[in-house]
This record gives C-alpha cells, sequence and structure tokens, in this order.
C-alpha cells in the first residue's frame, strides 16, 4: 500500500480487498425481481454463499431495493417504457410493478438484512416497472 495526498493507494489484491475498506451490495434481490429469474433458486443460493462469507470476513453489507414511482410521478419516458413492459395500451392501465409496502417491493426472506446492515431504497424514471 502507498500513501500519499492522504489516499491509501492499494497495490495488491490483498491491499484491495481488506474488509475494513470494503463493502458488499446485495443488489435489488426483491421478491418482485427473483420471481421472474428461471433459475431463481440457484441464483439466490450463490448470493446467499456470498453473503454469508462477507459477513463472516466483516465486510459491510449493503442491500437495495428499486421501487416503482407512483405513476403520478413517474415521468413521461417511465410511463412510456411501463406502457411497452406491460404491454397495455393506455397509461391509465400502467400498474407500477415494484411500489412501497407490497410484497413484490420486499427483500426475498433468505436475504434478511441484519440490524447492522442497509438498505437503500432507489427509483429511477426509466424503471417504473419490471418487465413481465
Amino acid at each position: 500500500m502507498q500513501h500519499a495526498y492522504r489516499l491509501d493507494i492499494p497495490l495488491t489484491l490483498e491491499d484491495a480487498c481488506d474488509p475494513a475498506r470494503m463493502a458488499l451490495i446485495v443488489y435489488d434481490m426483491q421478491v418482485g425481481v427473483v420471481n421472474q429469474i428461471a433459475a431463481r433458486a440457484e441464483i439466490t443460493s450463490r448470493v446467499l454463499d456470498v453473503l454469508e462469507r462477507a459477513r463472516a470476513a466483516g465486510v459491510r453489507v449493503l442491500f437495495t431495493r428499486h421501487m416503482s414511482l407512483p405513476n403520478e410521478v413517474a415521468g413521461a419516458f417511465a410511463l412510456r417504457t411501463a406502457l411497452t413492459w406491460q404491454r397495455v395500451s393506455t397509461v391509465a392501465e400502467v400498474r407500477p410493478a415494484l411500489p412501497r409496502g407490497s410484497a413484490a417491493f420486499e427483500l426475498i426472506p433468505e436475504l434478511q438484512p441484519r440490524s447492522s446492515e442497509a438498505v437503500l431504497e432507489k427509483s429511477a424514471c426509466q424503471r417504473s416497472s419490471v418487465p413481465p
């Protein structure tokens, strides 16, 4: 490790992989997302294995959840995308796929965060809903 300008500059894999300097991000392992994956059991098992190893090594853990915005604030691009993904013809038929508080929005039961881990909620206009 080199030090310059108040920065630690990792030079080796060991330097870069110091658990005190790392975090594992578990990205969108939500009921409404994982249920769309054909190999969901295998993917869940692999993510759980990585999660358990990270926890054992003392790596910080962050989970993310995607949240669908309500149609009233989703924006034109998000609504147009949802029309296509949901295969409906009018905006009135569009339903947010991952609204806050829904079962689809929740993380899958196998990957429940600990009290020392964060869950970050995010939304993006281009992902107002998940494709069928």
